[in-house]
């Protein structure tokens, strides 16, 4: 399967994970439309990319948003995309009962009720029409292995992960491949992002254990080609990308061994008392 003269849409394309599948993909001679809640922070990725790469205003949090920004894209590409990479995402790290309830509500309603809003756009017409596409939720690792104090950033992934199965089985006997895309830790500026809320002890020993792993993971190129690799394979199913040590090793793991010792090296993995 090529991906040249495919066109894709994809999220969150200013930084990190989605500039990295944007460049990727353009690389590859797909026609990318890129997404950002402020249009003018595409303006570097466009200006690298050329003409492959098309900037699209969305805010995830707006349905009203989601519907214009898919709609322009299907304008300009004259049809549903070929691909949707449901990339866009953020933290908030905080003790649970510190939160502000607002903050889960704007989380859970951008990074899964917009995302499956997206996802139903290219999906009704990809069903309508019959076309070959792929669907890519980009979950993460956290659905396996949750995060400390990362609460609402583990639900929507896990609920993402959860669509992925769900649209896997709607997806039986059609042109549509679906892949849940689990990153693990990537060099990027998700934890820059991430809105911190904690300042007791334990807490802040573990979002220092964070930036420690965050330093020593690989650049965001990798997971990039992971997920062009699956794509090009062309076939549903969950990919896994990260080190050798969250992505290979860790999982395998979790398989053989009861929840309760698993827990507890997750505890101390990240330095929990």
């Amino acid at each position: 399967m090529t991906l040249r003269g495919r066109t894709a849409l994809v999220t969150g394309g200013t930084d990190g994970l989605g500039r990295a599948i944007a460049r990727r993909l353009a690389a590859e001679g797909v026609r990318v439309w890129a997404t950002s809640r402020r249009r003018e922070r595409l303006d570097p990725l466009v200006a690298e990319c050329g003409g492959a790469v098309r900037p699209l205003e969305l805010v995830l949090e707006e349905p009203g948003s989601i519907d214009a920004a898919y709609r322009q894209a299907t304008q300009e590409i004259g049809g549903a995309p070929d691909l949707v990479v449901n990339n866009a995402g953020y933290g908030v790290f905080g003790e649970f009962a510190a939160v502000p309830a607002e903050d889960w509500s704007r989380q859970v309603a951008g990074m899964l009720g917009g995302s499956m809003r997206l996802a139903q756009c290219a999906w009704a017409d990809w069903r309508r029409t019959g076309q070959a596409a792929t669907l890519v939720n980009v979950s993460s690792l956290a659905a396996e292995f949750p995060l400390p104090f990362l609460s609402g950033y583990n639900a929507v992934k896990s609920g993402l992960s959860a669509l992925s199965e769900s649209l896997m089985m709607e997806a039986r006997g059609t042109a549509i491949v679906v892949i849940d895309f689990r990153p693990g830790d990537y060099r990027t500026g998700f934890n820059a992002a991430v809105s911190p809320r904690a300042h007791a002890p334990v807490p802040t020993r573990v979002w220092r254990r964070l930036e420690e792993i965050m330093a020593g993971a690989p650049e965001p190129a990798r997971a990039a080609d992971d997920l062009r690799r699956a794509v090009v394979r062309n076939r549903s199913g969950i990919v896994r990308s990260g080190s050798w040590f969250q992505a290979t090793l860790a999982p395998a793991a979790s398989r053989l061994l009861p929840e309760s010792v698993k827990r507890a090296l997750t505890a101390r993995y990240f330095q929990l008392p």
